[in-house]
């Protein structure tokens, strides 16, 4: 697609500093940009390369404007990474959807498909289960018995939706994720661990993402549940029974145990160990790489293994990245003790 300078501007509400009929054909990463492409400024640290780039159209965030003519042309906007995202969304729609059912796929005579719905090559969907309106299933995703997918939703290529687990609108689930796959429970007796039978399901509310191969399990009994508005990076372990509530992020290689309940509004650092049977709050933040193996109170910051609170963490930091000189300088007042002793 082919665009100018000033419909982009149309588009986002932006001032054109330049040539209004500037043509672009994509877009590039503002330190590799070339003619023809858009690309933004959004930040201080990247306002160098309004002198340099060679893209032909770069949106800018006004107050990083202090000239009256660039070489490339210029959309001055409140704030230019919102309006790219903007333009970004609306790239997207204009793709359009596919619809209908591909050769190659097999639809349970039970199952009930929305209008509009897209069901690629070799999809699996089981029977008595509901497929909303617009809803976009790619090629090779299981389908459970019993399964219910919500309106314009977007189910990647190898996904598995395991039985009765509930999926709502607008979520995005991407490529060999695993939605309801058995909880980790086994009892232990005297011949060995008896595997404990996990009867719940997985309930998904609208607007979550959830990226490739992650894991969340069913419930023993009862459901594990994702909040609305939860995004969820690659290769992440949810457990069995946990409450996830709205609007939380969590970054790649987290892992959360059994029965542990989350609040909302919280962002949780990749590679972070949360155990079971503990509540964590609303408006935490907990660093990458922590362990947290006790309940976090509302709007805490948490940092470390076991994680302590952040500022704690940094303080305590100062004196154990400098133990071995701490060691010496003890050792020297030791022997130095000593020679006065004896003396």
């Amino acid at each position: 697609m082919e665009f100018t300078a000033s419909q982009i501007a149309s588009f986002i509400d932006g001032k054109i500093i330049g040539d209004e009929n500037a043509l672009i054909t994509g877009v590039s990463p503002i330190e590799s940009g070339e003619s023809g492409h858009l690309s933004f400024v959004a930040q201080d640290r990247f306002a160098h390369h309004l002198e340099t780039s060679q893209c032909s159209v770069l949106i800018v965030t006004e107050t990083l404007i202090n000239k009256d003519q660039y070489n490339p042309t210029i959309i001055a906007v409140k704030d230019a990474y919102l309006s790219f995202q903007v333009l970004m969304n609306l790239y997207q729609e204009m793709q359009g959807k596919k619809e209908g059912v591909e050769d190659g796929s097999s639809i349970h005579d039970t199952a009930v498909i929305g209008d509009k719905v897209y069901i690629g090559a070799f999809t699996y969907v089981s029977e008595k289960a509901k497929i909303g309106e617009g809803s976009q299933i790619f090629p090779q995703v299981y389908i459970g018995k019993g399964v219910k997918v919500g309106k314009n939703c977007k189910i990647d290529s190898g996904a598995r939706i395991y039985d009765y687990c509930i999926i709502g609108d607008n979520c995005v689930i991407h490529s060999n994720t695993v939605i309801g796959g058995d909880g980790f429970g086994f009892q232990p007796t005297p011949e060995g661990f008896q595997k404990i039978p996990q009867l719940g399901n997985v309930i998904i509310e609208d607007n979550v993402e959830i990226g490739s191969n992650c894991s969340i399990d069913r419930a023993t009994i009862g459901s594990t549940t994702i909040g609305k508005g939860t995004k969820i990076d690659n290769l992440i372990q949810i457990a069995h029974n946990v409450k996830i509530g709205a609007n939380n992020v969590i970054a790649a290689q987290a892992g959360i145990a059994g029965s542990t309940t989350i609040g909302d509004w919280n962002q949780i650092g990749g590679q972070v160990g949360i155990v079971g049977h503990i509540k964590i709050g609303s408006q935490v933040k907990i660093q990458a790489q922590s362990g947290v193996n006790s309940s976090v109170n509302d709007k805490d910051t948490v940092y470390g293994s076991p994680a302590i609170s952040y500022n704690d963490y940094l303080r305590s930091y100062v004196h154990f990245r400098n133990l071995p000189e701490l060691a010496k300088r003890i050792n020297n007042l030791e022997n130095n003790s000593k020679d006065h002793t004896n003396e």
